[in-house]
């Protein structure tokens, strides 16, 4: 299985892109602005987004998306979502104020998009990928997912999130994790926006990392754009124990 960072930004600036990855040429894993920097051809491969929350940094490519797609997709793409999640989108976007609902377009027994609920626990098998839904601690519904190749190989991304147990057992019961992206948002210098807005900074992201019993590859989002090299720098002085690294965009894992 292939993993491509698409984009795993805090926010949007020259060179940075917000939250999407690619699994094989097929599955996103939320729709953030790196979504825009695929080509035709590979957006038409694309036959699942399966999301972790409903904030406009992991969903606004999906209009724009739907719409590059319109008259090239033989058959609808899948949002993959919780319920709230997927409220949301019809509230929000997909209302014909914001952006037409394509669930019904071109026609309601024809559209480009459908939606399938999940809940957490719940399992989606994409042609033999599972993506596995895990709650985790945001100031929304939002999961994060673990994911197993067709031949066992797992990766996990903790999606937006902050101080968790559900997360971090989940991991542990699996019986064997290869890697781990988990968001680092802030610096220490603004833990308490971190707390309020649920997220990790360094500090915060140390006090959890030791509840994982695995050792896999681990590597930091969702950095707010200019603050990378210092929440680097902060996450190595207090997480001396474990390989780290930051995912700047464009990396390609095989797991």
């Amino acid at each position: 299985m292939q993993l491509r960072i698409l984009g795993c930004s805090g926010g949007i600036a020259a060179g940075h892109r917000t939250t999407s990855f690619l699994v094989d040429d097929d599955v996103l894993i939320d729709a953030g602005s790196g979504v825009g920097d695929l080509t035709l051809s590979e957006m038409e491969r694309i036959k699942h987004i399966v999301l972790t929350h409903s904030h406009l940094d992991h969903v606004h490519a999906i209009p724009l998306l739907l719409d590059s797609m319109f008259d090239r997709a033989e058959e609808p793409i899948t949002v993959h979502a919780l319920p709230e999640t997927i409220s949301a989108l019809r509230e929000h976007m997909f209302n014909w104020v914001v952006w037409p609902d394509f669930t019904s377009l071109p026609h309601p027994d024809s559209p480009v998009l459908r939606y399938v609920p999940m809940k957490p626990g719940e399992e989606a098998v994409l042609d033999g990928r599972r993506f596995r839904m895990v709650p985790v601690n945001h100031v929304v519904p939002t999961v994060g997912y673990i994911v197993t190749a067709r031949d066992g190989g797992v990766f996990a991304f903790s999606g937006d999130t902050t101080c968790n147990h559900t997360l971090w057992n989940a991991l542990n019961g699996l019986e064997r994790l290869d890697l781990l992206i988990v968001e680092c948002a802030f610096s220490n210098a603004r833990q308490e926006l971190c707390r309020q807005a649920r997220h990790y900074c360094p500090n915060i992201l140390a006090e959890d990392l030791v509840k994982l019993n695995h050792r896999p590859a681990v590597y930091l989002s969702h950095a707010k754009p200019g603050e990378e090299r210092q929440i680097m720098d902060e996450c190595r002085a207090v997480i001396s124990n474990r390989k780290l690294e930051q995912l700047s965009g464009g990396e390609i894992f095989t797991v």
